[in-house]
């Protein structure tokens, strides 16, 4: 059977945007209160995350969470976020009521630092009703009583050995949910993807990248006037 045919319908002025790498949309995706997301993207910058295709947003960032980070993010997407709330540096009672708090904003799920206690991540199950997302960046992770403590989805950042972490969770769980970093090319993606990933996180440029293009772009065009 051929492919369906998918219109594409885009404005003048926001023909301009983040696309994601088309090789995303081979994963399986993860359907959460009904959306099937596949892409995600890592960003906090609001003007990024407003020009973007991805399915969802994952806002985790190396500072103590604050809820006024949450909210902005809230407020500029069109699209589901899962919001970091901690677990590393930020911990105890006050994670739980960080992700308690962006489930009242409206995050699809919340994701916490590897250190996170399954303490901590059980306390947390038993205050919220989204997913909780338990961050791996080791092989050497107790699977199971992560599993047990109430994780929902793992977000396998493993760097080169991403896919390798990957593959050995699905081996063990064929079913469970997988985020996982993508990494910089189609290749490394679509390895990703083969090795059990259900959805793809990628980093987009930064906005000092992508108008750093645009500039070049305008000088050119300006100089082709004036020779």
């Amino acid at each position: 059977m051929n492919e369906k045919f998918v219109p594409k319908i885009k404005g003048n002025l926001r023909s301009h945007m983040i696309e994601l790498p088309d090789v995303i949309h081979e994963a399986s995706g993860i359907v959460i209160f009904g959306k099937k997301i596949k892409s995600i993207l890592f960003s906090t910058d609001v003007a990024i995350i407003r020009n973007t295709n991805a399915d969802a947003i994952i806002a985790v960032y190396p500072f103590t969470p604050q809820p006024i980070i949450t909210q902005s993010i809230m407020l500029a997407t069109d699209v589901p976020v899962f919001c970091g709330v901690g677990g590393g540096t930020t911990t105890g009672l006050r994670v739980v009521n960080l992700s308690l708090h962006a489930e009242h904003q409206g995050a699809i799920g919340v994701v916490v630092n590897a250190p996170t206690s399954n303490e901590i991540v059980a306390q947390i199950k038993n205050t919220i009703d989204i997913p909780i997302v338990v961050t791996i960046v080791s092989e050497i992770e107790n699977f199971e009583e992560r599993i047990k403590a109430g994780t929902t989805i793992f977000n396998v950042s493993g760097s080169y050995n991403t896919a390798k972490i990957v593959s050995r969770i699905r081996k063990e769980y064929p079913e469970f949910p997988i985020i996982a970093t993508g990494g910089p090319t189609d290749e490394t993606i679509k390895e990703t993807i083969e090795a059990g990933a259900n959805a793809i996180t990628y980093t987009p440029p930064t906005s000092g990248e992508v108008f750093s293009i645009m500039m070049n772009k305008y000088r050119d065009q300006i100089n082709n006037l004036t020779t």
